[in-house]
């Protein structure tokens, strides 16, 4: 299962209602960085077929199946901080972390 924090399902609603489309939030992985595997955050306009979808705080999660098995437990925030303001992953099955955060190992 995936889960968003209510600030991130609220600023996912909000992207949406403000991009006048989309059914929720497309959530992946891909091979990146010093660690290996890097986020890939995306709003869905629409659902594939093997998508797997969770529900939470209203708002539709979607995954691929081969990036569950690294996903799987994982909360999603979004934090402002100053004036920076950024999605943060909590990720029980992350092993590892490059420095910088951008990567991760599994």
């Amino acid at each position: 299962m995936i889960t968003l924090t209510s600030s991130a399902a609220q600023h996912v609603q909000t992207a949406l209602e403000k991009r006048g489309k989309g059914v929720g939030l497309r959530l992946g992985i891909r091979k990146s960085g010093c660690s290996g595997w890097a986020y890939k955050i995306e709003y869905a306009d629409e659902q594939a077929s093997d998508d797997l979808r969770f529900d939470s705080n209203g708002v539709a999660v979607l995954v691929d199946p081969d990036s569950l098995p690294f996903l799987a437990g994982t909360e999603v925030d979004y934090r402002r901080e100053g004036l920076n303001a950024t999605f943060r992953f909590n990720n029980p099955n992350v092993k590892d972390a490059c420095g910088c955060g951008e990567s991760f190992t599994v």
